[in-house]
């Protein structure tokens, strides 16, 4: 996958889940069906937090190392395993999805650095506190 795609798919899994608001009715009828504000401000910010962003530093290893993004199961996956780091109370995780590691801050679920399956081999990981294998 190019560069620009996992970018532009970055995006889109920030946006992907924006609220919609009411074309017609009343406030009351629209409250009831689509829920408070509130509740709506919520759910976007869940979304948003379960989304895993890249840092610049990443996405230049990612294009340096001609890494394979492959799809959105990989990425669903990469989402995953931070999710079950933070569950244990991980800070810094390493992550390894297919033929890739990354390199996650749990707390902001932004991938700091990534490794293809060649560039594993003779490499020491500090400063991680716990490993997922996806």
């Amino acid at each position: 996958m190019l560069i620009n795609e996992l970018r532009l798919r970055n995006l889109q899994i920030s946006t992907a889940n924006s609220v919609n608001t009411a074309k017609a009715g009343n406030a009351e009828n629209s409250a009831q069906e689509h829920g408070s504000f509130a509740q709506a401000l919520q759910k976007e910010l869940d979304a948003r937090s379960a989304a895993v962003g890249f840092s610049k530093h990443a996405m230049k290893r990612i294009e340096s190392r001609s890494i394979e993004i492959l799809d959105s199961d990989m990425l669903e996956r990469l989402s995953s395993g931070v999710e079950l780091a933070a569950s244990k109370g991980s800070n810094e995780a390493l992550v390894l999805v297919d033929e890739a590691a990354f390199v996650v801050s749990v707390k902001n679920r932004t991938v700091i650095t990534t490794m293809s399956k060649n560039d594993l081999k003779g490499n020491i990981f500090t400063n991680i506190d716990s490993t997922v294998i996806m």
